[in-house]
């Protein structure tokens, strides 16, 4: 039996100093995560585990009985961390679900968003096939909201041994993400990520400007697959124009893989009941053993800030946690192992309006997210520096070269004790 939000009296399943556990993304229950939030002086004290926040659900002001715990500070969950409201678990994307499922990371209450059953089959996690089910195996209540607007997607059936203890029927439809803008620095970055991305490379990336310019840049490439923690709209173009078919992976032929789906109707549409493309968990999509068995992995992920010797920050900006960790090494790994695979890091020469460069000579905030020792491509629309098997020296000459040229000069200077060795 379906409940109706307006009845959930979360006092008859949650206990003070609970950790609940919360969908994440486009997957957050929002029937569910607003009410809680709103009954929270009602419940005592609670830690709220969130990944990336695109709704409203969670303001900095939010009642003082809530703690909030992420992997992140993506979307509005930044709010959160400049309000200094957001402890964060720094921790690789991929060690989330172990870490729940072996009780190291606390789940007491899971929230879930959830496809109604279709044709006889279990209900499915549509959107995000991530660490909310081993969270949601170790819980002692599990609360799921049944949407019908979400897609029945492959692999995200419901286990028939998972246990959810009350269904809710949702009052609003799951959450988009709109389309990014692309300008012309997000185009030239895209122009010189392409060249290197071969015919029948598997690819890597996230969502945002950057990564939807790179997926239009490859419209005359053949037979490129998808295996990626996420997929945003800019897959399905890839996908109708024939670019993306998957043709020519040793596993997974024909099937585009994925964690979760951030993106908006038309994704969705395409995503519903359509064995053409898979969710699956990230001790699939991010496991080295299985990505080894790729050619041509091509790992593209962003940074905050890369320095001279190529260590990324994609955390931390002016003291703020605004990134994660993610999978940007377990994806940088991988690629570097397999053949022909690259790890490329792309992002603006500059920000703020030009008023600080992104290539820096020492990160800023002491934080390294991928270390120099995995450093392939770093690329800027102002170039692009190789730097596997480059000294310090000469990726210091590789670095200073795509950084912007109003910067060029003091970033020479800066790295002069690097310059005397080579």
């Amino acid at each position: 039996m379906l409940l109706q939000p307006d009845s959930l009296d979360f006092a008859r399943w949650v206990k003070p100093g609970d950790t609940v556990v919360c969908g994440q993304g486009t997957a957050e229950p929002c029937s569910l995560t607003r009410r809680l939030v709103a009954q929270a002086d009602a419940l005592g004290p609670l830690r709220l585990f969130l990944g990336p926040v695109f709704s409203d659900s969670f303001p900095a002001e939010a009642s003082a009985k809530l703690t909030f715990t992420g992997y992140c500070g993506i979307g509005r969950a930044a709010q959160l961390s400049r309000a200094g409201r957001l402890d964060i678990l720094t921790s690789h994307y991929s060690q989330l679900a172990p870490q729940f499922a072996s009780g190291r990371l606390p789940a007491d209450v899971v929230l879930l968003q959830l496809a109604p059953p279709r044709h006889g089959r279990r209900h499915s996690l549509g959107l995000a096939c991530d660490y909310t089910l081993a969270a949601a195996r170790r819980a002692r209540v599990v609360i799921a909201e049944v949407n019908g607007d979400v897609p029945w997607t492959h692999g995200g059936e419901i286990p028939a041994d998972l246990r959810i203890d009350a269904f809710v029927a949702a009052d609003q439809p799951p959450l988009e993400l709109p389309s990014a803008t692309i300008g012309e620095t997000e185009r030239q970055i895209a122009a010189h990520v392409s060249r290197f991305i071969p015919d029948g490379a598997t690819l890597q990336l996230g969502i945002g400007s950057i990564p939807d310019a790179i997926m239009a840049s490859l419209q005359d490439r053949r037979d490129l697959g998808l295996h990626s923690g996420m997929a945003g709209d800019s897959v399905c173009a890839l996908i109708e124009t024939g670019v993306i078919t998957n043709a020519r992976k040793a596993i997974d032929p024909g099937v585009s893989i994925t964690g979760v789906l951030f993106g908006g109707r038309r994704l969705y549409d395409y995503a519903d009941d359509n064995p053409a493309i898979r969710l699956a968990p990230s001790d699939y999509t991010h496991a080295p053993a299985v990505i080894g068995r790729l050619r041509d992995f091509m790992a593209i992920n962003s940074a905050i800030e890369v320095d001279l010797t190529g260590q990324v920050n994609a955390e931390v900006v002016d003291g703020t946690y605004l990134g994660a960790v993610g999978g940007q090494l377990d994806f940088t790994r991988a690629a570097n192992a397999v053949s022909g695979g690259r790890a490329i890091i792309a992002l603006p020469a500059t920000a703020r309006g030009g008023s600080i460069s992104r290539i820096v000579a020492q990160l800023g905030a002491g934080v390294v997210t991928t270390p120099r020792s995995d450093a392939d491509l770093v690329v800027t629309e102002c170039g692009v520096a190789e730097l596997r098997g480059c000294t310090l020296a000469e990726r210091a000459r590789r670095m200073i070269a795509i950084a912007a040229p109003d910067w060029r000069d003091r970033l020479q200077q800066a790295a002069m004790p690097l310059l005397r060795a080579g």
